[in-house]
């Protein structure tokens, strides 16, 4: 499990994962995970190349999903939907979706499933 840690000014740097990223432009990644765990889900970090596509999933549990950085789209009950940065979403279980990186950068998204 990435742990974070906010070593010097606006850089967060999450150990484990092997990457640091710019906290202006992410929503306060602590007080995410923290929320997240109080309402009973897990929390991970998931990082995908441009062109990065991952389709029809489902989960027998809710996930929960937030951008981070990147241009991130999100399928759900056949509706597309470009998701900005802090921007959570509810994915109820068995609920077929479609997460697309359709950026030229790479993306980072937070998730987290219920009971996890």
């Amino acid at each position: 499990m990435p742990t974070l840690q906010k070593p010097l000014g606006r850089w967060y740097l999450l150990v484990g994962v092997g990457i640091s990223v710019d906290a202006t432009r992410w929503p306060d990644i602590k007080s995410v995970e923290r929320g997240w765990r109080a309402r009973g889900f897990s929390f991970g970090v998931w990082t995908d190349p441009p062109g990065q596509v991952w389709e029809d999933y489902v989960h027998e549990a809710d996930e929960l999903f937030m951008v981070v950085e990147g241009d991130v789209e999100l399928e759900m009950g056949g509706r597309k939907q470009r998701l900005a940065p802090g921007e959570e979403v509810l994915i109820p279980a068995r609920t077929t979706h479609s997460v697309r990186n359709v950026g030229g950068t790479t993306s980072r998204w937070l998730y987290g499933y219920k009971g996890g």
